[in-house]
């Protein structure tokens, strides 16, 4: 099969979902078995191999472990990866021109174009070898060269430039996806830690006050509580992990809870029904206890007399169902639409910064469809429901 035509099918697999790829390959026996439709196949299976290594970035671990299935789809003796300081990968025959591959990417690297280099620079001085040209073009990301893609082989067609271009754009395709997931990374770190900075001040002080008043009336109680606290912080402010347990996160709640319980005595009742069958279910870290700070907080601390907080979590099939109610003062609906609608005047307001924050971090883990449900009106307490999969691929408690 020509390297054109190979590369060409290539680029149609940027948006195809693995599902369907799977469904592709699986088929190839029904679908004929002619030679085009086998190069077809075995194209598709090709570049499909060759894209989680690259996921993962340009890395010399993901370079290797990518370039024989580039080299394949290019059709080309060897091939070159570079970063823009250092040769990551050099794969194939003629392994003694290894030492100058990344001198042969400098020009590309520095201006961010095409090469095509003669015998007169891919000097070799042994007859049988079967390099004597590269086709070099630059790997880029967000319109920026951080690195370089070399073809080596006998000769210097067009076909080959062009099937070195189409290889390479769908490399850049794949590093610019993984980008995506770092920012995606960042952004979710970032957004932890302004719930951290949400509940650290009002939630400790408030603790440790509690805590300090019963150090002399009654010193075992102060004690618990003071372990409660030291094992709810040590979880809040832990620093590994996007996801936990559905259980690790009902237990920091429970934790919060029992401090909130020792300040408001026979104040505040809560009730919790859990299914067993959900406990294990990864959700995204702190994405449950925001929203009962909020509820105890701007629900119930202005409210006279008892407050009541129920959180349930029941199995329904490939889902799980979360909710916490409280029975407060409530708020106004229109705002709780503009605070999930991210209005940046909306997002410092009471309760603004959770509700906003975990609405946001489930949709961008989850899809659209799972974001925050909010039933509330003044006087009439208020309702979160949080609808979470039970299983979501990237998505595990480690």
């Amino acid at each position: 099969m020509e390297p054109v035509v190979a590369v060409l099918l290539v680029i149609a697999l940027v948006g195809v979902p693995a599902l369907v790829l799977w469904r592709v390959l699986r088929g190839r026996r029904e679908l004929g078995s002619s030679p085009a439709e086998r190069a077809t196949f075995e194209t598709l299976h090709t570049a499909s191999l060759a894209a989680p290594p690259l996921r993962a970035g340009l890395t010399e671990a993901g370079a290797q472990k990518a370039s024989r299935h580039l080299r394949a789809l290019l059709g080309s003796p060897a091939l070159a990866i570079t970063d823009e300081e250092r040769l990551l990968v050099y794969d194939g025959a003629g392994d003694h021109h290894a030492q100058q591959a990344f001198e042969h990417a400098g020009k590309t690297l520095a201006d961010g174009r095409t090469q095509v280099l003669g015998p007169e620079i891919v000097a070799c001085d042994l007859p049988e070898c079967p390099i004597r040209f590269a086709v070099v073009v630059p790997l880029t990301t967000d319109g920026r060269v951080v690195g370089s893609l070399a073809a080596y082989g006998g000769h210097a067609s067009a076909g080959l430039v062009r099937a070195a271009h189409e290889v390479a754009n769908w490399v850049d395709s794949q590093l610019e996806l993984a980008e995506l997931d770092r920012s995606r990374t960042r952004l979710m770190e970032a957004e932890v830690r302004a719930l951290r900075a949400q509940i650290s001040p009002h939630f400790i002080y408030n603790s440790l006050t509690t805590i300090a008043s019963f150090v002399r009336s009654d010193p075992d109680r102060s004690r618990e509580l003071l372990l409660e606290f030291a094992d709810f912080t040590r979880y809040s402010f832990r620093r590994h992990g996007e996801f936990t347990t559905l259980a690790e996160e009902l237990r920091s709640i429970d934790r919060y809870l029992t401090l909130e319980r020792a300040r408001f005595g026979d104040q505040l009742e809560v009730t919790l029904r859990i299914a067993p069958e959900v406990l294990p279910v990864a959700v995204p870290f702190l994405c449950l206890q925001p929203l009962v700070e909020n509820a105890v907080r701007h629900g119930l601390e202005s409210k006279p007399g008892v407050g009541r907080i129920s959180i349930v979590a029941e199995d329904a099939g490939a889902e799980c169902r979360i909710s916490v109610e409280d029975d407060g003062v409530g708020m106004d609906p229109e705002r709780v639409r503009r605070i999930l609608a991210g209005r940046a005047d909306e997002r410092s307001g009471t309760g603004g910064v959770g509700l906003a924050n975990v609405d946001e971090r489930l949709r961008q883990v989850y899809g659209d469809e799972y974001g925050l449900v909010v039933e509330t009106g003044r006087g009439a307490g208020t309702k979160v429901s949080v609808r979470l999969p039970k299983y979501r691929p990237g998505v595990s408690a480690r």
